[in-house]
């Protein structure tokens, strides 16, 4: 691994979370239940660890007996010029879908493209792109 990569305990969704987030940017997901792996501090069925690997690595699984799940106050994931413009704007609309924007995925000010929103997971995303000197903005 060559950056920090989030890890998200979720409250009894991860299979639903990881399974959006799979639709939304596509890469392989892998689901491993608590079963699977033989532990007994969550329900047999629950996610014990979950990964999407991808253009976008995102890990997380099921909060365990006693553990709390995910509440991210003051960050954001950044997907800044992560990809081409027409493929942030889709990822923009489709983390939208069931959630909530903060603000609009659009021509900033200085010069960028910009937006925010939090998904339906509760997961916040900064998502935008510099602008391309012989294209047009959106």
């Amino acid at each position: 691994m060559s950056a920090p990569q989030i890890y998200i305990s979720f409250p009894g969704t991860a299979r639903e979370a990881l399974g959006f987030y799979a639709e939304v940017f596509g890469g392989e997901l892998a689901l491993h239940t608590y079963q699977d792996f033989g532990r007994n501090d969550g329900p047999p069925g629950a996610i014990a660890h979950g990964t999407l690997s991808g253009v976008v690595t995102l890990g997380g699984s099921d909060a365990a007996n006693g553990e709390k799940p995910v509440r991210i106050e003051g960050a954001m994931l950044s997907l800044l010029g992560a990809a081409e413009p027409d493929v942030l704007h889709e990822w923009f609309n489709r983390l939208a879908d069931g959630g909530r924007i903060v603000d609009p995925l659009a021509p900033k000010p200085w010069g960028a493209s910009d937006g925010q929103v939090v998904d339906r997971h509760g997961l916040q995303w900064l998502i935008g792109y510099e602008p391309a000197s012989s294209s047009r903005e959106r």
